[in-house]
């Protein structure tokens, strides 16, 4: 049986990647900083350990085909930075892999990175991925657009009544389920494949994303554009007034709102049904939560 080993497991992306790994016969290891509390992973191994302190690391990886890497900050703590995480850690993890001899190191980057060097995020998972493809471990690169659960942002705004948009909205995306991008990365993996684009079946303007939002609703859409002189002026200020764990994803998602975002469309999964589906489980949550007689049990 072949063996992978997950760091980043506990992420969005990473469980969906172990449920993928599984399904497709391979045992699992999980890398954890420690044993899940929640959902459990689906994993026939967990291994805790921090991928920030390489003391912890030596024997991890022992036995491995392949080691999958979504590991990366969504918020920043703990004090870390990006350049602690998203390039250090998984540094440590391919010289890890280097020395247990692993085949391949495949790594979740982002899409047009080189677009975006400017914003930290970027740039350190930008240096990983060019130590990646230095290294004797073959290397497979998968850049995805955007996740389905990045655009939930837009079903707030239009829950709220207004969808914001930077500049006219014409700017396109093609967003891609959790499920769908865990299996291009198997492929791409087990293709032996250097680098590879992936995005969502769907190519829509940052208006129709809008206006999809608002139609799962079942509201008119009310659409405001801001100019784009705004988007410019909060990238410059935000590094200096906000805290990094705010400046770091907000410049990123100001960066990435000014390009195309397309990749090559890839899986099944409608963003429309992800909508449907998310409104529903906030109903279903919302009546778990609400008495008969409108109090919280």
């Amino acid at each position: 049986m072949k063996r992978v080993f997950i760091a980043g497991a506990t992420g969005y992306l990473g469980r969906y990647l172990c449920a993928e790994y599984q399904r497709r016969g391979w045992y699992v290891i999980a890398l954890v900083r420690k044993a899940p509390q929640g959902a459990p992973i689906a994993a026939d191994q967990l291994v805790e350990a921090q991928a920030t302190d390489p003391q912890t690391l030596p024997g991890i990886m022992a036995g491995a085909d392949l080691v999958v890497s979504s590991l990366g900050i969504t918020r920043q703590g703990d004090g870390l930075t990006y350049w602690d995480v998203d390039y250090q850690a998984n540094l440590n993890l391919l010289h890890e892999a280097e020395r247990a001899g692993v085949a391949r190191f495949a790594y979740v980057h982002v899409l047009r990175a080189e677009d975006m060097a400017q914003v930290p995020l970027v740039a350190a998972k930008s240096a990983f991925v060019a130590e990646l493809e230095r290294s004797q471990v073959a290397a497979t690169v998968i850049a995805p657009t955007g996740y389905f659960s990045d655009m939930d942002d837009f079903l707030t705004m239009a829950r709220s009544g207004r969808v914001w948009l930077l500049g006219d909205g014409s700017k396109r995306i093609n967003p891609i389920d959790g499920a769908d991008l865990a299996s291009a990365v198997a492929d791409a993996a087990e293709a032996g494949i250097a680098r590879q684009d992936v995005g969502g079946p769907d190519i829509l303007t940052h208006r129709e994303l809008a206006e999809l939002a608002f139609a799962s609703l079942g509201k008119l859409p009310k659409i405001i554009c801001l100019p784009d002189i705004f988007r410019r002026i909060a990238l410059r200020l935000l590094p200096s007034v906000s805290p990094r764990r705010v400046s770091g994803p907000a410049c990123f998602f100001l960066s990435a709102m000014a390009l195309d975002m397309v990749g090559t469309p890839t899986g099944k999964k409608r963003l429309k049904d992800h909508f449907t589906s998310k409104l529903a489980a906030t109903r279903t949550a919302s009546l778990h939560h609400i008495s008969p007689k409108g109090k919280t049990s």
